[in-house]
């Protein structure tokens, strides 16, 4: 019987943007043609190699573990060379793993494996000598160096001793056909044996024009560039008959593929999880340690309790009780820990968390079910009480159900990198990598690309694509989208191109294209990584990268560490630093969690800028709830999410006593009394488990995750348990499986009342500073959000609303952050200079130290001599637009003339300073003379604000609108700041009317020759993005005028969780206000006033409004009614606010 035929030249889809085998699909295509074993040779990686071996093994399919590595000559000018990698063992593995990440990790942008590390490194792998295109050996025969060739192949046999295969390829190219026949020479005069493989890229030969369509947006070429990568139709996954045929002549050729695989007897198999070993102070053991630790630490806290409560049911509570209750859960959970084997997971983490508090690193109070921890509470891995709040342990770490602890920890983002590096400096740099996750072509972003890799219309792609809906968090699949859109059936029924194009798209949908790492994860190894896994690098960050992603790396033994940057927190900390300067220490664990002042606030809707409570839909429900108890914003914190969001106004009902409170069971109440009988919490679960049926928390947890994932097998056992169990409660049968259905149907919306209680204390935290420290909290959101205008102008609004002043930047009073000050009435908000448009804020952080160390800068000169010596143009040009240099008591139009005079005098300055070998920002002695300025009147208001528009991203000291506000009400206005709340939740089109300044434009043209505009227009409030068709561009053209005044209708809607704003009428401001306006009343105290008014009526011509003269003549009053109508513009307004004699003018509404 002759031997199978193995493919030993495999691309899965890890081989990024150029493989089309997915591991899954290429398993089962293998299982069914009957082969007993397959290897995987990405390019370079091995991203795939435990995905595959488990797959490989559970179809019955020997895996074998391999790769497609490039290689380099002992001489240095020759250009690397391909060979494939098999391994056929531990040690081959290990070895493979350690070459590829130290070439990967070297940070050349072609990374190859010396021959020096491969003579190293060799043990315990069998090497194939490479294809015709790119072959260690082949190459150079294609290229005529027979001499290269040959000392290369001696070279790989000296360094794989019978471990040696010359490869033979026949995907019928003219390279290899041209260099076969010396190949096959040199494997004879050497002895070396000759192996037959199918370079596989995809599944079959109809997959070959896909392909191509794959490599191009890899390169991102068309199929039109003459020097794009192109392969054969010949690299699929051909069968054996179809190998053996193509070989024919070579027999053993085929029949080596099976010695190979009998060669090969590895596979990546799961491990336990492998912990760094932590080196206890006293050298104690790590479970004697962690107790040690967890009873000093849960004193601390009862002591903090004891001593300052932060809430008043602990007053209710016996101390001798409170510790009795403390210190026997704190045993139990130390029990599980140490017997899970998981004492060196917690001190770990407590150990890094610890460290960021020593350093004032701001560290969240708890994320997901780790808040449910007494032992976390008691090392300081978190900051929430578990017993006060009802969390369960069980919910973290089950004892009934082996699996990894897990805390996620959130850290101030600006400093998340300190923690990390601390933790590489302990542990070693080897043994700390990032987890690699990787990015698929979903069906929008399929068409996208393959239509521009076709050469299609931008236009005509775009459309197709949103024709396909969106739904980010299940993705909707092209041959989903054909079943249910007609829209998009018909256009693939009607044209031959976007048939092709539909068709092409689903042959690369779902495709692996790139990669990036884990928004948090950190894998920490007890050893070299590479030893462990394959590793890569990440160019933006100097930590390696697992090759395995984050469910491999986990299988491969690997634990999993979360660091989580969290703006608010960072926001926390720079609050209490701004309270801190008026000498007020405040520590956000000292913050009480009842203050009748901060509910109130919240009852108000008064959210702006706090942690998950600041959606305009979230402050409608806090308006309705009027929260009076901490277990309120707990609540609200689960319930605000699709599914358990229709039980909100159940919840508020019921706290108001408009509707009764209901049990399932009397037994309930106790579980669900806190939420008013509506089940909330994945813990609820738990709980009604354990009061009804008698389950234990653990097994209460693998019942409520059975009910989440809804598996029959689980659910019909679990019933009987749960029906059984209740029993002895006299609940009967039918009653029983009544409640098993409710609790059922609940469990999959359920929420983790740990990651709820964690984040509404953090919610907590920012009302009560929003509420007491208002200024302090305001000014660092601003910070926070320093580069993001939408939002500051936001901020701003809250702050007109909390009757805090803001501030103009100043070079001798801001920061470069966002700073509070006192004034004569209260406070302000100084406005930060790293807040100016381009001028950066290490350079601002920079001139500011300058100020702080040599004094307030006296004048224009001494500020271009100690501060402006490393501006150019643009940044003094936003300073003073922004009035930022307003100090120095020169207009803003007369410094901005002599822009080249004051950077010619700090570049003079800045010449001395270093022919003087001083600091740059040092006062420079002997430099007196003064700059010459040509006094300019200031710009006209409109001209000052559209500058501080340009510098500030926004208009600060006033607004354009300002002067129209009295007149907008009969348009039915809305702001930018309302657009959400009039939205609501709803997903409909809503009609708006706007009024505002026009900021930007950008007119295009379709595909179709329709003209069409993006618009950009500014309110007091923010930024307001509109676009225009056609039909409404073509009228409202003339009236788009950058920095004058618009009125807009439009429709708004939400789309793909976006805001999208379609116009339907476009008027200049005054005409829309003049629509709704009978005419204008002038209250006049002296008739010399007379003459001004009647030259503006000359100017402004005839309309259709009336005008009203009121003579206020000591204490009587005189109307005179002009004859005639007249248009009276805004323009008319503000020149007759002008005159001398005018008191006031005011419109008459329709």
């Amino acid at each position: 019987m002759s031997l199978p035929f193995i493919h030993l030249r495999v691309h899965s889809s890890y081989s990024l943007a150029e493989g089309m085998l997915p591991i899954k699909p290429l398993i089962e295509k293998a299982a069914k043609m009957g082969q007993p074993a397959l290897a995987l040779t990405d390019s370079f990686n091995s991203y795939g190699a435990l995905e595959f071996s488990e797959a490989a093994l559970k179809s019955g399919v020997q895996p074998i573990i391999g790769a497609q590595v490039m290689i380099r000559d002992d001489t240095a000018d020759e250009p690397s060379g391909e060979i494939v990698l098999l391994v056929q063992n531990e040690d081959g593995w290990m070895n493979l793993s350690v070459m590829m990440s130290r070439a990967l990790l070297s940070g050349e942008h072609d990374p190859f494996i010396p021959l020096a590390d491969l003579r190293q490194h060799a043990a315990g792998l069998i090497a194939l000598t490479g294809g015709a295109k790119h072959g260690f050996v082949a190459a150079p025969l294609a290229e005529n160096r027979a001499d290269l060739a040959k000392r290369r192949l001696a070279s790989l046999m000296m360094i794989f001793p019978n471990r040696l295969y010359v490869e033979i390829q026949r995907h019928h190219t003219e390279r290899e056909t041209a260099i076969e026949p010396q190949l096959l020479d040199m494997a004879y005069d050497n002895n070396i044996p000759i192996v037959a493989t199918n370079d596989c890229y995809f599944g079959g030969k109809g997959d070959a024009d896909a392909h191509n369509v794959l490599l191009c947006i890899s390169e991102s070429k068309t199929l039109f560039h003459d020097d794009r990568r192109h392969e054969t139709d010949e690299h699929y996954f051909k069968s054996e008959r179809e190998m053996k045929t193509l070989f024919s002549d070579l027999p053993e050729a085929i029949e080596n593929t099976a010695h190979i695989a009998r060669r090969c007897a590895f596979a990546v198999k799961k491990k336990k999880p492998l912990l760094p070993p932590f080196a206890t102070p006293d050298g104690s053991d790590e479970k004697d340690w962690l107790r040690n630790l967890s009873h000093k630490g849960c004193e601390n806290r009862l002591e903090q309790i004891r001593t300052n409560t932060g809430h008043a049911a602990y007053a209710a509570i016996d101390p001798a009780t409170m510790t009795e209750t403390y210190t026997a859960r704190l045993n139990l959970e130390l029990d599980i820990i140490t017997q899970m084997g998981f004492a060196g997971y917690f001190l770990i983490v407590a150990d890094f968390i610890n460290w960021a508090k020593e350093q004032n690193i701001p560290v969240g109070p708890g994320r997901g079910s780790g808040a449910g921890s007494l032992v976390g509470y008691a090392l300081g891995i978190t900051d929430l009480d578990p017993i006060r709040w009802g969390l369960l342990f069980e919910r973290f770490l089950n004892p009934e159900r082996i699996s990894m602890p897990d805390f996620d920890i959130d850290f101030c983002r600006d400093r998340r990198e300190e923690v990390i590096s601390y933790v590489q400096q302990k542990y070693g740099g080897d043994r700390v990598a990032q987890i690699i996750t990787f990015g698929s072509l979903q069906a929008r972003a399929a068409l996208r690309d393959a239509g521009r890799v076709l050469g299609m219309p931008y236009g005509q792609v775009d459309r197709i694509a949103k024709l396909v809906p969106s739904n980010p968090a299940k993705p909707v699949k092209l041959s989903e989208a054909l079943k249910t859109e007609r829209d998009l059936k018909a256009a693939v029924e009607s044209d031959q191109d976007v048939q092709n194009l539909v068709n092409i798209s689903k042959q690369i949908e779902g495709l692996l294209r790139h990669w990036s790492t884990h928004a948090a994860g950190l894998v920490i190894g007890d050893r070299p990584l590479a030893e462990l896994v394959p590793l890569t690098r990440d160019p933006a960050s100097e930590l390696p990268v697992t090759q395995f992603n984050m469910k491999s790396v986990e299988d491969a033994g690997l634990v999993k560490f979360d660091f989580l940057g969290l703006k608010t927190l960072t926001v926390l900390q720079q609050a209490i630093d701004l309270i801190k300067r008026k000498g007020i220490d405040l520590a956000l664990n000292d913050i009480p969690l009842e203050c009748e002042e901060t509910f109130a606030m919240l009852g108000e809707g008064e959210a702006v800028g706090l942690f998950q409570l600041e959606s305009s839909g979230m402050r409608e429900v806090l308006k309705g709830l009027k929260p009076d108890r901490f277990e309120d914003i707990i609540a609200v914190v689960a319930l605000y999410r699709p599914g358990p969001m229709e039980n909100i106004p159940k919840y508020i009902a019921r706290k108001h006593g408009r509707e009764d409170v209901e049990y399932m069971h009397p037994l309930l109440e106790s579980v669900l009394e806190e939420t008013y009988g509506i089940m909330i919490y994945q813990e609820q679960v738990q709980r009604a488990a354990q009061v009804l049926s008698g389950y234990s928390l653990g097994k209460a947890d693998i019942l409520r995750r059975a009910m989440g994932k809804k598996i029959e097998a689980e659910m019909i056992a679990q019933r009987g348990e749960f029906v059984s169990g209740a029993a002895a409660n006299d609940i009967n049968e039918t009653l029983a499986g009544q409640i098993f259905d409710q609790i059922s149907a609940f469990a999959g919306y359920g929420f983790n009342k740990s990651h709820a209680a964690a984040y509404a204390l953090i919610a907590w935290q920012t009302a009560w500073l929003k509420r007491h420290y208002t200024a302090e909290f305001l000014a660092a959101l601003m910070t926070m959000d320093i580069g993001n205008t939408d939002k500051l102008a936001i901020f701003r609004q809250d702050c007109h609303h909390y009757d805090l002043a803001m501030l103009a930047p100043c070079v001798n009073h801001s920061e470069a952050i966002f700073t509070v000050e006192t004034l004569a009435g209260g406070q302000g908000i100084r406005y930060g200079l790293g807040a100016i448009r381009n001028v950066g804020f290490d350079l601002m952080k920079s001139l500011v130290d300058e100020r702080i160390q040599h004094g307030r800068f006296t004048s224009l000169e001494d500020f271009a001599s100690r501060g402006a010596v490393n501006l150019n143009r643009r940044m003094l040009e936003n300073l003073i637009k922004a009035g930022a240099l307003d100090d120095f008591g020169h207009t803003r139009s007369t410094m901005f003339d002599a822009v080249d005079r004051i950077l010619s005098f700090a570049q003079m300055a800045r010449k001395e300073a270093e022919t003087a070998q001083d600091n740059l920002f040092n006062s420079v002695e002997g430099v007196t003379l003064d700059i010459p300025l040509e006094h300019k009147p200031e710009w006209a208001s409109k001209e000052k604000l559209t500058f501080e528009m340009e510098a500030l991203g926004l208009y600060l000291s006033a607004h354009p609108l300002d002067e129209y506000m009295d007149q907008l009400k009969p348009l039915n206005i809305t702001f930018a700041s309302q657009i959400n709340e009039k939205l609501n939740d709803t997903t409909e089109a809503v009609t708006l009317h706007f009024a505002g300044l026009l900021y930007a434009k950008q007119i295009r043209t379709s595909q179709n020759n329709n003209r069409f505009a993006f618009m950009q227009m500014t309110d007091p409030t923010g930024m307001i993005d509109i676009t225009l068709f056609s039909d409404v561009l073509a009228n409202a053209e003339e009236y788009l005028i950058e920095n004058e005044p618009i009125y807009i209708k439009a429709d708004a809607r939400r789309e793909d969780d976006r805001l999208k704003l379609l116009a339907r009428e476009v008027l200049p401001l005054d005409d829309a206000i003049n629509t709704k306006t009978m005419g204008m009343v002038v209250h006049v105290m002296d008739a010399a006033a007379f003459s001004g008014i009647a030259s503006g009526l000359t100017r402004d011509g005839e309309g259709r409004q009336k005008l009203l003269l009121k003579m206020h003549v000591q204490t009587h009053q005189v109307i005179l009614k002009l004859p005639g109508s007249y248009k009276l513009s805004q323009g008319f307004r503000q020149h007759v606010k002008s005159l001398d004699g005018v008191v006031s003018v005011e419109n008459i509404f329709l």
